[in-house]
């Protein structure tokens, strides 16, 4: 039998257990999992794209399990009441193929997007930073802030998006559930990222925008791109990537030239993938005054870390249902019979 986690058994744990310590939590999955890339079979998302949006299925596998998550990105969803992104994901055990745990992945994505910033932002944004601009204050914005603000010490946040309304809730919402945490509404995004030590850019729209220019950058900036996620969607001035002080890191090479800030560059241009910091094998931040790029598209891994996670959280917390995703039945080889009898019993009842 398959373990099914709703929506509703997603909000117990992050009731349970508040969103510092899922943070927590995950950020040492991931990083364990990061630790051990070469274990992991890897391949770029499939991705279906259409005028108004993506459709994109992230598949990885070690040797004991595999996992995908299904999700889509598109902007003009808030016409229908829809969220932008919406996610489902599974694990699956190797061994045998059967599907242990189906699971919604729209709340856990922003959750491990967030902790995924974290992970790389503790190895390369300056010791003691304590304000960080925020740009795109949609769906995952208070993800971000709250992350930053609880896991790296942030204190003061500016927020901007070119939709007042959504700096409206994410202002409300940051006051609800941070209030330690100062918040300041910028003019527009130079005035937000003028004197940062972080800066986040976590808008939508599918388009190859400006979202941060050169001349924006200042010394000892770590930029947390976030947005720029599929091909023709990016969100920085290519100046910030080749200046001689920028140091880039990826998550996998071969996907973030195609989706990532990266798809603006040669292909020689260097970008460090953030595994190998994590093991040892590459320097992250070296210096105060150098400037950090975590070019983060999203990568599979970092769902499968999420999925675990959640898997186990329910099991401690005796959460989920057990659903039949596949058939149970008494002779495994006998599919037709067993479809046949379930008509046969429907009849009688």
């Amino acid at each position: 039998m398959t373990t099914l986690l709703t929506t509703h058994d997603v909000a117990r744990i992050v009731a349970t257990h508040g969103l510092p310590q899922m943070f927590s939590r995950l950020v040492d999955y991931l990083e364990a999992d990061f630790a051990r890339w070469n274990d992991f079979d890897k391949t770029a998302r499939t991705a279906a794209h259409s005028d108004v949006g993506v459709i994109e299925l992230m598949p990885v596998a070690d040797d004991r399990e595999y996992s995908f998550k299904f999700v889509n990105g598109h902007p003009s969803n808030y016409r229908h009441g829809l969220s932008t992104v919406m996610a489902f994901g599974a694990l699956a055990d190797v061994e045998t193929g059967m599907p242990t745990v189906l699971s919604e992945l729209t709340m856990t994505t922003a959750i491990r997007t967030a902790a995924t910033s974290i992970m790389a932002a503790k190895k390369l944004a300056r010791k003691g930073a304590k304000v960080m601009a925020l740009i795109g204050n949609g769906a995952q914005s208070e993800f971000q802030a709250l992350a930053f603000h609880h896991m790296l010490g942030i204190e003061e946040v500016r927020l901007y998006d070119v939709d007042p309304a959504a700096t409206d809730k994410l202002a409300a919402n940051l006051a609800e559930a941070a209030p330690k945490l100062r918040v300041v509404r910028a003019a527009d995004t130079r005035e937000a990222v003028r004197g940062a030590d972080i800066v986040t850019t976590v808008t939508a729209d599918k388009k190859n925008a400006t979202i941060l220019s050169a001349d924006m950058i200042e010394p000892g900036m770590h930029i947390n791109a976030v947005g720029g996620d599929c091909p023709g969607k990016t969100e920085l001035d290519p100046a910030i990537l080749t200046a001689a002080n920028t140091k880039t890191y990826v998550e996998f090479e071969p996907q973030s030239r195609i989706e990532g800030e990266l798809q603006h560059m040669s292909a020689d241009f260097k970008a460090t993938e953030f595994w190998r910091v994590i093991a040892g094998e590459a320097e992250g931040r070296t210096t105060a005054d150098e400037v950090t790029l975590f070019d983060s598209v999203g990568f599979a891994l970092e769902d499968y870390s999420a999925l675990r996670l959640v898997r186990d959280l329910a099991h401690e917390l005796k959460l989920g249902s057990k659903t039949d995703i596949v058939p149970v039945m008494a002779d495994p080889k006998d599919l037709f019979g067993h479809l046949m009898g379930t008509k046969a019993r429907q009849k009688a009842a």
